[in-house]
C-alpha cells in the first residue's frame, strides 16, 4: 500500500504553549490514531518566526490520503477526537504529500 506523509501547520491560542502541547500529546494523537490509514507522527516546533508554531507530520498507509483526511475533518470536535480549546483553530493548514525522492545522506 502507498505511504503518504500529511502535514499539520498549528499554534496554540494565545500563550497557551504548555496546555496546546499536553492536549496533542496526551490526547489529540491518540484520538488521531484511531483513524484508518494513519500509522505514526512526529511533533516539530519550530525554531524561527513564521506564522505556525508547531509542525506535526503524520504517516498514513493507505490508498486515499484524501479520504483519511476527510475522516480527521469529519470526527473534529466530536467525542470520537476532542478539540482543546487550547488549539486556535481560526489558522491552521493541513496538506497531504507524495513521496518523489526517497531520503539522500549528503
Amino acid at each position: 500500500m502507498p505511504r503518504f506523509k500529511m502535514m499539520v501547520l498549528s499554534n496554540p491560542v494565545g500563550d497557551r504553549d504548555e496546555e496546546f502541547n499536553r492536549w496533542y500529546d496526551e490526547v489529540h494523537l491518540g484520538d488521531v490514531f484511531k483513524v484508518p490509514g494513519v500509522i505514526g507522527a512526529e511533533r516539530y516546533r519550530f525554531r524561527s518566526g513564521n506564522d505556525w508554531k508547531y509542525l506535526a507530520i503524520y504517516e498514513l498507509d493507505c490508498e486515499d490520503p484524501a479520504a483519511v483526511e476527510q475522516e480527521l475533518l469529519a470526527r473534529a470536535g466530536s467525542d470520537a477526537m476532542h478539540l482543546s480549546d487550547a488549539f486556535d483553530m481560526s489558522r491552521f493548514f493541513m496538506g497531504t504529500a507524495e513521496l518523489i525522492t526517497p531520503y539522500r545522506a549528503a
